[in-house]
């Protein structure tokens, strides 16, 4: 498991697939080179091998910076080209060392390099349904935050057309990626569409959630523009959110005693952003849970509650209505827990895992810009005053009951790796570092 540490939403399905791989008698291991969320893996009950170069809050934030900046006309260095080589480098020497049969990974962008030099196939949960098969079907929406403002002006259905199509026309985001590729010898990526799918690519959804069939998905090849690179296949393997082992702390439960919540959960976002959001929310007059790692202490008061990471799978069905970014992890939390939300997209893949929400009835969609107006209490008091979202909410809750994502994506990972070396037979689970 190779999860980025950076995001919350990497770190928390790495996990949930690795407890249903170690279930099932596989041996896991977890390798990353830290960050935010880094600690959750020990915490989960497994022990990670650090990488190198290890991650500072400096590389952090650059990184961070590159993957909001994405788009058509910027530059997508997400590292310097030594800590991309060292990062490689200390992939590789893992790899070999635990002898793997397969590397899954989010956002862990060396990871595309790394495997393909030791010669182990790479398995990806990170792009949800934001996959080409989707792509090719159009059901990704006209952007309410597009990475050209100019594609505002252009017709509905011309928006939704190059929504669906521009990523595959988009390399800047690769371009280092293949410098690296090249000079190690290994195939690069055609585009920034490659980089949401993998050797076994799990689409984390419902079919009938996302509007597309078993035969659709599995059976589709790709044809220009939609690229991607050789090997490429695609696994329905469920709804994969976060559970993390963690307790609600006390003050968060007396706060939600006290009366009806907005639970304000942006993980992967400035403090700048963060702060604009909150100070909007509260002219809604409602009162604010606030989930970040930045620290926003200052902003608490009696009618707002700012912590660090919750276990949102317990906190999220409590609320009365939330605002995420657009992650598939928080938006999938909140349909699971039947609970109505403010999306705010930063890109294409969470502008269809919002318009998915949207589509059932249960979410806003808005532009980040957006949320720092008054059209963000506007929405919040819709979501609570109208009755419709909240029903929403709960069919959708009743359409996940009972599934559980990291178990298919096992299952699937268990059945592909079969399908792949049928004579191979997986050791048994002895545990190594």
């Amino acid at each position: 498991m190779l999860p980025n540490a950076q995001f919350l939403s990497e770190v928390s399905r790495a996990i949930e697939i690795a407890r249903a791989l170690r279930a099932r008698g596989l041996p896991v291991a977890f390798g990353t080179r830290g960050g935010s969320h880094a600690h959750l893996i020990d915490a989960a009950g497994f022990t990670a091998t650090r990488l190198d170069p290890p991650v500072t809050p400096e590389s952090e934030a650059a990184f961070l910076e590159a993957v909001l900046a994405m788009g058509p006309r910027t530059r997508h260095d997400f590292f310097t080209d030594d800590e991309l080589r060292a990062a490689v480098d200390s992939e590789v020497a893992l790899i070999r060392h635990l002898d793997a049969d397969l590397v899954v990974t989010g956002f862990t962008l060396s990871a595309y390099l790394s495997t393909r030099i030791a010669g182990v196939p790479l398995a990806s949960e990170h792009g949800g349904s934001f996959v080409p098969p989707v792509l090719a079907r159009g059901l990704c929406p006209a952007a309410v935050n597009p990475p050209d403002p100019n594609l505002a002006r252009l017709p509905l259905r011309v928006q939704q057309l190059v929504a669906n199509r521009a990523p595959a026309f988009i390399r800047g985001p690769v371009a280092q990626l293949n410098r690296h590729a090249r000079d190690r010898g290994v195939d690069p990526l055609p585009n920034m569409l490659s980089l949401m799918c993998a050797d076994l690519t799990l689409v984390t959804e419902l079919p009938e959630v996302l509007g597309l069939t078993t035969r659709d998905l599995e059976e589709w090849r790709p044809r220009w523009p939609l690229r991607v690179r050789r090997g490429t296949s695609f696994r329905w393997s469920g709804p994969l959110y976060a559970r993390l082992d963690l307790p609600v702390p006390a003050a968060v439960e007396a706060f939600l005693a006290d009366g009806p919540t907005v639970l304000v959960a942006l993980t992967s976002v400035t403090e700048t952003l963060l702060r604009a959001v909150v100070e909007s929310a509260r002219t809604s007059g409602r009162r604010l849970l606030v989930a970040t790692p930045h620290d926003l202490a200052d902003l608490a008061d009696e009618h707002t509650l700012v912590t660090g990471t919750l276990p949102n799978h317990l906190v999220m069905p409590r609320v009365a209505a939330a605002v995420v970014m657009g992650g598939q992890g928080s938006v999938q939390t909140a349909l699971a827990s039947g609970t109505p939300f403010v999306g705010l997209p930063y890109h294409g893949e969470q502008e269809l895992n919002v318009a998915v929400a949207e589509r059932l009835g249960s979410a806003i969609r808005m532009a980040p810009a957006a949320a720092a107006t008054t059209a963000l209490p506007a929405a919040i008091t819709r979501l609570l005053e109208e009755p419709a979202f909240a029903a929403a909410a709960r069919a959708a809750a009743a359409r996940y009951a009972g599934v559980d994502g990291g178990s298919l994506a096992a299952e699937v990972i268990i059945r592909w790796l079969g399908e792949r070396s049928p004579g191979r037979t997986i050791r048994p689970s002895v545990e190594r570092r």
